[in-house]
């Protein structure tokens, strides 16, 4: 299922806490991730909401998945996870 590019989904989003988001990778993000989202649906990729967007420009290894957690994937009944590491999650 298409997840809507939506500043409350953003909002609701796990993605800031999950252990392969290292804290190299949000220092390096920071100012994409603190710019005004009003225009998220218009933007092509940002290092957040990964099942929206695509991978991570960033995140090269699987420190553990919060996706099966995320009130986005469960909101739009996602089935698979990893959607950091590659574009369209993996089973």
């Amino acid at each position: 299922m298409h997840v809507e590019k939506t500043i409350d989904n953003a909002k609701s989003c796990l993605c800031l806490g999950c252990p392969s988001y290292t804290t190299h990778c949000k220092m390096k993000n920071s100012d994409e991730i603190a710019l005004d989202m009003s225009h998220i649906n218009d933007t092509a990729h940002m290092e957040l909401m990964f099942c929206a967007f695509e991978k991570s420009n960033c995140i090269h290894e699987n420190r553990g998945c919060l996706c099966q957690d995320c009130p986005v994937h469960k909101k739009y009944q996602l089935n698979n996870e990893d959607y950091c590491l590659n574009t369209g999650g993996i089973l």
